[in-house]
């Protein structure tokens, strides 16, 4: 790694006439770059992603098992695709209900729970 420099927070490396940006290695290992960015680990929304369902599962099962942790606002099941969204009341039981369930048995698969991502805005053009 002897052709190694950073510049400007990335990672630049030197192959014969060819450099590569590499992005920086602590955004790799998912360490806190500063002050503004969240802590793993703290919930800031109260809606959860939960993935790795059978298509069987119905929003009544799945209003079930979270409201164990706290008053569930709304759940969406998207058909056909095996995934879903939680929203709890506050991000505190959000939090709370994804330590417990993340990789629960639940109808023999385990549940993968996350906090939900906003959704990424689409372009005006398809790409072929």
């Amino acid at each position: 790694m002897r052709d190694l420099l950073c510049f400007n927070n990335v990672i630049v490396k030197r192959l014969e006439s060819l450099f590569l940006f590499l992005p920086p290695i602590r955004n790799v290992i998912g360490l806190k770059r500063n002050n503004n960015e969240k802590e793993v680990g703290n919930m800031e929304g109260s809606k959860l992603y939960v993935g790795n369902l059978k298509y069987s599962v119905t929003n009544e099962q799945l209003t079930e098992i979270f409201s164990a942790y706290g008053e569930v606002k709304s759940v969406n099941i998207i058909e056909g695709k095996g995934f879903g969204f939680v929203e709890m009341s506050s991000p505190e039981e959000a939090g709370k209900a994804k330590d417990a369930l993340n990789n629960t048995d639940f109808e023999g698969r385990p549940l993968k729970i996350d906090e939900a991502r906003p959704p990424r805005p689409r372009s005006e053009y398809r790409r072929y």
